[in-house]
């Protein structure tokens, strides 16, 4: 029977530094990227690195020095422009401060929710960022997370069992944005609106659905029941639940849309449906996602700076690393109205 064969030696600091003769400690400055190394010795020690082929273990690393290089982003649907262009702040704000985003995104699964944050947790972040999934729990959370991570949770509220937020928070004026939505199709002279899209029992849903319906009814004006459309949050299943808008007898003029994907896949229906959105149907967004301003029509949406957003998530982790007994903070990012084409007054008039 032939033999294995021999497991090669582990390579260490000490035979790096023996093969260009420096230190140990200047290998391990030189591992840790530090600016106390000249170009020259850096240059050589990178070469011997490469040379004898050494491996960084990172994660152990980080918990000698009880510290890391890396912030994981966790979000619940990378496939919604919103949440690239919010990653992509993130990321541009945590590369500035010197850290590496780890970015992982669930679908919308609680399961896979937690199996990304197990996974992200062995690499031992300095701190997560999470929009968490539809129907999270913060005690599961916590348990895969721990106690000792920083955890800002974005978007949307996490539940948590004892009553009390352990977490930091950063949210959009959902409630506010829906209103003004709403406000400007009532000026238009809409009286049938409708709220299209999302989950009800989803926190921001709940929210923009308290400003659409506070408007309303400020306004006098009634809710159908059958004009509260639910859908899941995307492009191609609005598109596919168009028709529930006209139903009934009579239908809405005009359509409050959960997010602009929602919107943009309304849009789609509606034109396959031979209905012109911004002509012959007036409707709203929520994000003001790059693509709102080049639709056809362009869309009227809620803006709230998805870029910035990510940016200023990754300043808020970051505090809470440099102060991390400061008691939980709650944020609320402003937004604002931009009319474009997308919202017309009604086609009678």
């Amino acid at each position: 029977m032939p033999k294995p064969p021999p497991q090669r030696r582990k390579v260490t600091l000490a035979d790096i530094a023996l093969g260009c003769d420096v230190s140990r400690a200047t290998v391990s400055l030189v591992l840790r990227g530090s600016p106390l190394v000249n170009s020259a010795t850096r240059a050589r020690v990178e070469a011997e690195l490469k040379r004898q082929g050494y491996v960084y273990n990172r994660a152990a690393a980080n918990l000698r020095r009880r510290t890391s290089s890396s912030i994981g982003l966790v979000v619940n649907d990378l496939g919604n422009p919103f949440f690239a262009e919010f990653a992509a702040g993130a990321d541009e704000a945590l590369g500035r401060a010197g850290f590496v985003t780890l970015l992982g995104n669930t679908g919308e699964s609680p399961e896979r929710q937690q199996a990304v944050l197990n996974s992200l947790v062995e690499h031992g972040p300095a701190g997560i960022i999470l929009s968490p999934a539809e129907g999270s729990e913060g005690e599961r959370v916590l348990a895969a997370v721990g106690v000792h991570t920083p955890l800002l949770v974005f978007n949307r509220e996490l539940p948590d069992a004892q009553g009390e937020h352990r977490w930091d928070t950063l949210e959009m004026d959902n409630e506010r944005g829906a209103r003004l939505a709403t406000e400007h199709l009532i000026g238009l002279g809409h009286q049938r609106i409708a709220f299209f899209g999302g989950h009800r029992d989803s926190s921001s849903v709940e929210q923009r659905r308290r400003g659409y319906t506070g408007a309303m009814r400020d306004a006098g004006l009634p809710i159908d029941p059958a004009w509260l459309i639910e859908s899941a949050p995307t492009r191609l299943e609005a598109a596919r639940q168009t028709g529930a808008l006209f139903l009934r007898d009579p239908a809405p003029t005009a359509a409050v849309c959960y997010n602009d994907a929602v919107a943009l896949g309304l849009m789609l229906g509606l034109t396959r449906r031979g209905r012109r959105p911004g002509e012959d149907f007036a409707l709203t967004g929520f994000d003001d996602v790059a693509e709102a301003s080049v639709s056809v029509p362009p869309l009227t949406t809620i803006a709230v700076d998805p870029r910035g957003r990510g940016r200023q998530a990754a300043e808020l982790i970051l505090s809470r690393l440099s102060n991390p007994d400061a008691a939980p903070g709650h944020t609320i990012a402003p937004v604002q109205l931009v009319i474009r084409e997308s919202s017309c007054a009604p086609h009678s008039s």
